[in-house]
């Protein structure tokens, strides 16, 4: 089963390293794709149109069907991309996105965001020393290898507030498995968003926060792997 791999704000296709070994160890064509703004494509305005494409453009690379894996701006990303492209996403891996992207919640990561970006260095040594002491060095360095986008937060927060995941999920036919660290905030609307599908689960990972597949590689390595078997057997 291809998987493809999508990634949170200001990280990169890097965060995904220990996924990508284990998924091809197991011999499941994998790849991660750098969002607009982010990794590779520092620079370019992150647009909703824009991220969708980038999802588009990986899932034909691996076959134009696969397992669409996103984690918190990457898990809204792929929710959408789900609901508008049922017959190209075999199965969907919503991490760490169960909240809805608006009101109050997004309101405080937006001025959080612009306080940030004013610091001299646009928070680059608060995201390096953030990653490096809330996450194990091997997910610290992965995270950081592709670099920090900087200057995309605000943007592609304002972009996410435009979407509505809980319609999308309603929308799209296929399995759905929402998978957040037990300790991450942004399991507030979890109930919702499991209701909201047609075929979903909660998958909990013990001990985590929200970067749940950098705080804890190996059993989200586990999970996707486990999820991969689901998908190639299921039937609706």
């Amino acid at each position: 089963m291809p998987v493809l791999l999508v990634h949170g704000i200001r990280a990169s296709r890097t965060m995904w390293r220990h996924q990508e070994h284990d998924l091809r160890a197991a011999g499941h064509p994998v790849l991660a794709i750098d969002l607009p703004g982010h990794g590779k494509r520092l620079g370019e305005d992150f647009t909703v149109p824009v991220a969708l494409a980038a999802i588009d453009a990986g899932v034909t690379s691996l076959g134009g069907r696969v397992l669409l894996v996103g984690l918190s701006l990457g898990g809204y990303y792929a929710i959408a991309y789900a609901a508008t492209h049922p017959d190209r996403v075999a199965g969907l891996v919503a991490a760490g996105c169960s909240a809805v992207p608006r009101g109050v919640l997004l309101h405080g990561y937006r001025l959080l965001a612009r306080g940030i970006h004013h610091l001299p260095d646009r928070g680059l040594w608060l995201h390096e020393t953030m990653a490096r002491r809330l996450l194990p060095a091997a997910g610290a360095r992965d995270v950081l290898a592709g670099g920090a986008a900087l200057d995309v937060m605000d943007a592609g927060l304002r972009a996410t507030s435009t979407l509505s995941p809980l319609r999308s999920l309603a929308e799209y036919p296929g399995p759905v498995w929402l998978v957040n660290g037990a300790l991450d905030h942004f399991r507030l609307n979890e109930p919702r968003f499991l209701a909201a599908c047609q075929h979903g689960r909660v998958v909990v990972v013990a001990g985590a926060t929200h970067l749940s597949s950098l705080a804890q590689p190996e059993r989200f390595s586990r999970i996707l792997l486990d999820i991969t078997g689901q998908v190639v057997s299921y039937r609706p």
